[in-house]
């Protein structure tokens, strides 16, 4: 495992001290070297020269509010077919579901660009924040629903003697105490939302309205010679990647062990 993890840092260390190095002829010479002077200005230029921070912001809030919206319309499915008493359409939705898991993404790509067309949302965040939700739904739900099954139904019964609806149970007790699997579902869409390419690079045309992934494209086009600021350009896509992982690792194990085992 340690030999597994030094492979994977290597990649990481070589790029981010490459940022912080002051020319190619350093990085070349030096390619895994520390930089002989620290050169923090690559990312002050890259952050606000090269609009870094602008591509960098639309990814973080479409990425994060489409699998925020995503969470809850899962949370929400999930909880009307494993704990609420709709057997038969239960069972038909849940297998609905299952068969969004069976359709891969890229088949979808020409039937999703008329449909973006057709509601005139082309060319605006909206044709992307709609993809993205609904995409997620079906790993969502998958998940939650496991998760939700290993709920103790005497919580229910006892809400429901105090008086409780579906609405408050779902709101004060089954969300509560689903959160490590809500957090995994979240981390798992996130980062879906935070990588794409496809959609982001289609859909989207205008530079203000661009995300990390495509105007990478664009900075690495205009930066290819200077290789620190494009490395620069890289830290700033994997650093809430890393964070993330490293505040949210337990409820993601948690979330993702969910049901595997009974008694």
């Amino acid at each position: 495992m340690i030999i597994y993890v030094v492979i994977i840092l290597v990649p990481f260390l070589f790029v981010l001290f490459s940022s912080l190095k002051a020319n190619n002829t350093e990085i070349a010479l030096h390619p895994f070297g520390l930089p002989k002077t620290w050169v923090f200005e690559n990312y002050k230029e890259a952050w606000v020269k090269a609009k870094i921070s602008v591509y960098f912001f639309n990814s973080l809030y479409l990425a994060a509010s489409a699998a925020v919206v995503g969470v809850l319309m899962a949370a929400a499915t999930a909880f009307a077919m494993a704990r609420m008493k709709l057997t038969r359409i239960s069972k038909w939705i849940y297998q609905l579901v299952l068969v969004g898991m069976l359709i891969p993404g890229n088949v979808l790509f020409i039937a999703q660009y008329f449909l973006v067309r057709d509601l005139h949302i082309l060319d605006t965040h909206w044709a992307l924040f709609l993809p993205y939700t609904a995409g997620a739904l079906p790993f969502s739900v998958l998940l939650l629903v496991a998760f939700m099954h290993n709920i103790p139904h005497e919580l229910e019964e006892a809400a429901t003697i105090d008086g409780m609806g579906a609405i408050r149970m779902f709101w004060k007790i089954i969300l509560p105490l689903t959160i490590p699997a809500l957090v995994t579902v979240f981390i798992v869409n996130f980062l879906g939302n935070w990588n794409e390419y496809l959609l982001a690079n289609f859909f989207i045309s205008r530079d203000a309205l661009r995300t990390l992934p495509t105007g990478m494209v664009g900075f690495r086009d205009a930066f290819q010679t200077n290789y620190a600021l494009v490395c620069t350009g890289i830290v700033f896509s994997v650093l809430p990647v890393l964070l993330l992982y490293s505040f949210l690792q337990r409820q993601i194990i948690e979330g993702l062990t969910a049901g595997s085992v009974k008694g």
